[in-house]
């Protein structure tokens, strides 16, 4: 009998201490500390491994701190908000089942991240169906909440207001009036700006030299598109090219590494350090793109933030999702204190409310139903490895 106690106590101490070690799952799940049933618990969907990284593991921990601050600050109608997080690992597919363990298992009352049309697409229906507002802090495609349905918005601007921002910069700006055209056939995003670019710079007057493209999923040789720009009789005089964060620096180096110094243009999949990690110094030089914010801003709401991140993770923010992502929370507190409850219902239709919310990326209002803001675009330009503010536009 004495043998058989001793043994029960011993699974038992074993099973405290298996239950009390960690936070985190083996799907990448991390839980705020502190939690319980109190709480709000809101989903983080962020790609902190694979070729989505460098966007998205800096907003997972700008979404983080802004959460510390309202939680430090009392928290939302009484109670502190728990962020639970997942890793969707650059995989639709586990994104997918990642939102569905989010919705179905851990019962959060409003899911936010990703940085990437196509991981909100795989995403979005899941959290749609089960009647769950979700926020992406970063993805882009203005087809997106039509898409998913009326629990989904957006906290960015879209592709079709950042694409006509660069098509304008290269018109009058640049003085570029020709225009080769390179995109990644391998993804929404990528597809969505190169026709927005297009769409715009065509109308404006642009011509359009030469349209490539190549598969993001597998290629790293871009040699064959360089060699068709460079036997074009007359070289275009800017150069559009369409491609994730983990590709752009690359395309940018060689296209150096082979002669061409062409100015090159991309959208705000640019705004990351694997640009110049991947590009070089200096052939990431006489590089633009557009993104949502300039963190070297002396406005207060930037410096704020920008602080606050360096005092919380000991490291500058690497970039202006970041920011959207510490905007997100904030966002979905204000709809939670508006809404007077953490009801997922109550909390979209006072998102749909929002009107003159002021984040560092810009103000965000939904107007006219749509899920949508419309927002200023900033254009940066690549110095020496540094990213330098160039001015800041509203599309017309």
């Amino acid at each position: 009998m004495k043998k058989l106690v001793w043994i029960f106590s011993i699974i038992l101490v074993l099973g405290l201490l298996i239950t009390g070690c960690s936070g985190q799952s083996n799907s990448g799940e991390t839980e705020s500390e502190g939690a319980g049933d109190s709480t709000i618990k809101i989903g983080g969907i962020f790609n902190i491994t694979g070729g989505q990284a460098s966007l998205d593991q800096p907003s997972l921990n700008a979404f983080q701190l802004a959460a510390d601050e309202i939680n430090a600050s009392g928290g939302v109608n009484g109670q502190q908000i728990e962020v639970i997080s997942v890793d969707g690992k650059s995989d639709p597919a586990t994104t997918t089942s990642a939102v569905q363990e989010l919705v179905d298992v851990k019962k959060v009352k409003v899911v936010a991240g990703l940085s990437d049309s196509t991981y909100v697409l795989a995403a979005g229906p899941i959290a749609q169906q089960a009647g769950i507002p979700f926020i992406t802090s970063g993805a882009t495609a203005p087809e997106i909440p039509d898409q998913v349905g009326d629990y989904m918005f957006l906290a960015p601007f879209g592709d079709n207001i950042q694409a006509y921002a660069a098509a304008d910069f290269a018109l009058n700006d640049l003085n570029a009036d020709t225009a080769w055209v390179l995109t990644d056939t391998g993804s929404d995003y990528t597809l969505g700006l190169a026709k927005y670019f297009k769409e715009r710079y065509l109308d404006k007057g642009g011509k359009i030299s030469l349209e490539d493209k190549y598969n993001g999923a597998s290629d790293v040789d871009f040699s064959a598109q360089i060699t068709r720009l460079k036997n074009l009789p007359e070289q275009p005089k800017v150069l559009f090219v369409s491609a994730q964060p983990d590709k752009c620096g690359l395309v940018v180096k060689q296209l150096r590494d082979m002669g061409v110094d062409t100015p090159v243009i991309g959208g705000d999949g640019y705004d990351t350090p694997d640009l110049v990690k991947l590009g070089g110094v200096p052939q990431t030089n006489n590089t633009y793109f557009t993104t949502h914010v300039s963190l070297g801003n002396t406005d207060g709401s930037v410096t704020k933030f920008v602080d606050a991140y360096k005092s919380k993770y000991n490291k500058e923010p690497e970039n202006a999702f970041a920011a959207l992502a510490y905007d997100t929370m904030y966002l979905i507190a204000d709809a939670i204190g508006r809404a007077g409850s953490d009801d997922p219902t109550a909390i979209r239709d006072a998102l749909l409310q929002t009107d003159g919310f002021k984040g560092v990326t810009g103000t965000i209002s939904y107007q006219d139903g749509s899920r949508i803001p419309l927002k200023s675009v900033t254009i940066m330009k690549v110095d020496n490895g540094n990213f330098e503010f160039v001015k800041e536009v509203l599309p017309n």
